[in-house]
């Protein structure tokens, strides 16, 4: 008896169907990709001088803001908090990067800006990674969320004599794992048991980072005479201790 198609004609739909839901969202158009980059050139370049009517232009009601610093914000108290630069201080954020995709009516953007700020005659410098989701209105774009995350850099290394250095050699325990600091010429390098060895680089005296891993800082600990017994590895306000053994 010959099988019938139809179970095989059902599957055969399933499948095209799974395939649809998962697929990937198509990248925006060049012309998508423009507008909303334009877009949110302009909502940086009111940042400094706290143009609100940018801004409120921009959000779509419910909108949610979330800063680098991780605080949450709605709408209303986003542009409350928007308000220009004090005297003394100007600045610019740039975008460097750009990413759009698309998702039916909505708009996935991620983006890199670059942020030069003069304060009383001196530059600093930042870099920030954005994350927004923008929707299609009837006559225009809406933003519903943007994440601002501060990209954090490794800080200035410092060389320390050989005489400091040697102050922080020896072994250290946290529980039953064993650290090891060693010094070869002007350079410190540590190693955890079974681990590989890296260079520790001096920020300022008795507080060290590895580089490529500027959320972490080693900081010495030291006793009323001076003498070191032991670090702390702080990753922003939590920190794992290391008792100084040898």
């Amino acid at each position: 008896m010959r099988r019938s198609l139809r179970p095989l004609l059902l599957l055969s739909l399933f499948a095209c169907a799974l395939l649809t839901a998962t697929a990937t969202p198509d990248d925006a158009s060049p012309q998508v990709t423009q507008l909303l980059r334009a877009k949110d050139q302009a909502l940086l370049d009111a940042i400094a001088p706290g143009q609100v009517k940018v801004w409120d232009e921009a959000l779509a009601d419910g909108a949610v803001y979330v800063d680098e610093n991780g605080v949450i914000m709605d709408r209303a108290t986003f542009l409350k908090q928007l308000t220009p630069l004090p005297a003394g201080a100007s600045g610019t954020l740039v975008i460097a990067s750009y990413q759009a995709a698309l998702h039916g009516d909505v708009a996935t953007v991620v983006h890199t800006d670059d942020e030069t700020e003069n304060y009383h005659g001196q530059t600093l410098k930042a870099r920030y990674l954005t994350t927004e989701t923008w929707q299609k209105s009837a006559d225009d774009w809406k933003l519903l969320q943007i994440h601002t995350y501060a990209m954090l850099q490794d800080p200035p290394a410092q060389k320390l004599d050989a005489k400091e250095l040697d102050a922080y050699v020896g072994g250290y325990t946290a529980g039953d794992v064993v650290y090891v600091l060693r010094r070869y010429g002007d350079r410190l390098i540590g190693q955890r048991e079974g681990g590989s060895p890296v260079e520790w680089q001096a920020e300022v005296r008795d507080v060290f980072f590895n580089a490529g891993q500027p959320r972490i800082r080693r900081i010495f600990q030291r006793d009323a005479t001076g003498k070191i017994t032991g670090f702390v590895d702080r990753r922003e306000s939590w920190d794992l201790v290391w008792k100084k053994v040898g």
